[in-house]
């Protein structure tokens, strides 16, 4: 085969490689957030809160992860319950610091209570151990506890015609 050739097939294959790497992007952590343009995955309104936001990386075995953006830690924990793959060691799960805006790892984030946040579920986590905060489990179990006590009273409500 002429040189040219070679050179030119060479410089393809790397142009080839170059277009299929960025492709792919970032396979693991959180992703850039379009603020005021990004919707919530859970309740559709916008992300605008930088101290307060979650993104959940994952999806279903043998698929690629997706990123799912959501403007407050407790709108994640909600959606991420019915997910069969919840519990999927790849499935990953961050939130904003909410002194900060930094990225953490909600896993291992402890969470203080009482802080206003977009859907008011009230939790603000940090990556620094207080005393007033508590663990990743302990803040998801309060979660889904005041969600099953509201959804009780709506059905009960419902019950009564109100």
């Amino acid at each position: 085969m002429p040189d040219g050739f070679a050179s030119v097939s060479s410089l393809m294959i790397v142009l080839a490689a170059m277009v299929l790497s960025a492709c792919t992007g970032n396979e693991t952590g959180p992703v850039e957030v379009k603020w005021d343009r990004d919707a919530c995955e859970r309740c559709r309104m916008v992300l605008s809160d930088r101290k307060h936001a979650a993104q959940v990386r994952g999806g279903p075995a043998g698929k690629r992860a997706k990123v799912y953006k959501f403007d407050d830690i407790g709108g994640a924990v909600l959606w991420l319950e019915d997910k069969p793959w919840k519990e999927d060691p790849a499935t990953e799960l961050w939130v904003t610091d909410h002194r900060d805006g930094r990225w953490i790892d909600a896993h291992k984030a402890v969470y203080l209570g009482g802080q206003m946040t977009p859907m008011d579920f009230g939790f603000g986590a940090q990556d620094e151990p207080s005393e007033a905060a508590v663990s990743y489990t302990q803040m998801r179990a309060k979660i889904l506890e005041n969600e099953a006590e509201r959804r009780l009273m709506h059905d009960h409500k419902k019950m009564l015609g109100k």
